[in-house]
């Protein structure tokens, strides 16, 4: 399991929760089952939220490998002209 973090705007998805515990092998397995857990999210993460994987900005990449015990942040994207 790894600990996602949810943005303050996110929290009301997930019961009020600051983080969660998601099972996953990779960035993409953990959205996956993170939205599969608390749909409401789901517009969300496929709307493009960033995150970053034990500090370091995974970008677009959901191939990237999540071991046991890493922290990953989702921050929902900005938007604004």
């Amino acid at each position: 399991m790894v600990e996602v973090h949810l943005w303050s705007s996110m929290r009301r998805f997930a019961d009020g929760q600051e983080s969660v515990e998601v099972a996953g092998k990779t960035v993409g397995e953990v959205l996956h089952n993170l939205a599969a857990a608390h749909p409401g999210l789901e517009p969300v993460i496929e709307d493009g939220a960033s995150l970053t994987v034990n500090g370091d900005y995974a970008g677009e990449s959901h191939q990237m490998a999540v071991s046991e015990g890493d922290e990953i942040y989702l921050i929902q994207r900005i938007k604004g002209g």
